[in-house]
């Protein structure tokens, strides 16, 4: 049961009826396209007049486009409708430490166009040079109607003023990415967690099963996130810092964490952990080095797809420590699936066994648990950012 904030609450109008009806014909729409209008009538209980006024607001809105007419033996010709994947898009940006991936996606979230830039360590120059490929993006695809922006970021953003607040991979404080781009683009952006805007994508796939409610993801990269999807609820606490498992200890006395303390997880079990495993064990700072460029976690994994031993370690270190912290996830939160998304899971052959096996070490309640480890050339933070705008459109409206 879902208790009603008499604190803060929206009382149900005609306006909500109409929102709640809008969107279940656009993801009735979307499930069953192509569709006519008796059978968005039939598959939703809706009069056809409501039917035929929403499909007509979502067609004006360039939500939906008509396509095909059907053939019946008597009566009416349907006239079969789409989601317009061709002429409405979204923009979506990842910000990672090193890079940051901008791209223009269909409602299908099918990618349409991409760039990336280096990520600036000034933010204010980082944001001037975000707003100007963006601008140039848009004006190299004028046919597209923009229904808003989403950006997934490598910290925990604040929930009523959706600034970045805590990013220590990041080096930024108390960043405000959401007006800024609002003014610049005139689109409504959508500020989010990396790690919570996967879980979004997830759930929003159904490719887990309609009856997944609980599930969690981890973000595996230069530190690691959790995003928590629970009782069919994005998880994001008071202010929204909720999830922060990356900064629990779990090594006592173990390296120095960016965020300030000791033996987190991220700094034992990220990409970071593992460049720095190998950099320790090898006597030579310039083996595995391409030229005089900083060793990668890129290049850990090509030595150790090469044989190097010292690599290896290094990524089955990283392991043991992933498959502790994922533990921690099933005992403590115990979801049916936890998803596991970044570039660490091209070795999943040589990662996976290693934390399955400190999954069974540690975790008595494994067996309800799914782990499912995606292949980054899906780029699934990417999608994330898409599904932020795209879930403010089909997903249920917040009332009471």
């Amino acid at each position: 049961m879902r208790k009603i904030d008499l604190e803060n609450f929206q009382v149900a109008t005609s306006e909500t009826a109409r929102d709640i009806n809008r969107r279940i014909v656009l993801n009735l729409i979307r499930k069953h396209q192509p569709v006519s209008r008796a059978d968005l009538s039939r598959h939703s209980g809706l009069q056809r007049s409501t039917v035929s006024a929403i499909t007509e607001e979502l067609i004006a809105q360039r939500w939906v486009t008509e396509g095909a007419v059907g053939h019946l033996p008597r009566g009416r010709r349907p006239t079969f409708l789409h989601l317009n994947c061709d002429r409405a898009g979204i923009i979506g940006i990842n910000v990672r430490p090193s890079r940051t991936t901008i791209a223009i996606a269909g409602l299908d979230t099918r990618f349409i166009a991409q760039e990336v830039l280096i990520t600036d360590k000034n933010q204010d120059r980082f944001l001037a040079d975000l707003i100007q490929r963006i601008r140039n993006m848009m004006a190299s695809h004028p046919e597209i109607s923009y229904e808003g922006i989403g950006v997934a970021l490598p910290g925990r953003v604040d929930v009523a003023t959706s600034k970045l607040v805590f990013a220590p991979n990041l080096g930024w404080e108390d960043l405000d990415l959401k007006t800024p781009l609002e003014n610049a683009t005139r689109l409504s952006v959508e500020v989010e967690n990396a790690a919570n805007a996967c879980a979004l994508a997830e759930l929003w796939s159904g490719r887990h099963g309609e009856s997944v409610r609980n599930l969690v993801t981890v973000t595996i990269s230069e530190g690691i996130g959790v995003g928590m999807i629970l009782s069919g609820q994005l998880v994001r606490g008071a202010t929204g810092m909720a999830g922060e498992f990356g900064h629990v200890t779990v090594q006592e006395d173990g390296p120095e964490c960016k965020c300030g303390n000791r033996g987190c997880w991220e700094a034992c079990a990220s990409n970071t952990a593992a460049v720095r495993y190998y950099t320790e064990s090898t006597t030579n700072s310039r083996n595995g080095r391409n030229g005089n460029s900083p060793l990668t976690f890129e290049d850990i994994l090509r030595l150790a797809e090469q044989g190097d031993v010292k690599a290896i370690e290094a990524m089955e270190r990283m392991a043991h420590f992933l498959g502790a912290g994922i533990a921690m996830l099933i005992t403590g939160l115990a979801p049916e699936v936890i998803v596991l998304v970044g570039e660490v899971t091209r070795a999943w052959s040589r990662v996976g066994p290693i934390v399955e096996g400190e999954l069974k070490r540690r975790s008595p309640a494994l067996a309800g648990t799914r782990i499912v480890s995606t292949d980054p050339d899906t780029e699934p933070r990417l999608r994330g950012t898409i599904t932020l705008v795209l879930q403010k459109h089909f997903g249920a409206p917040l009332v009471a």
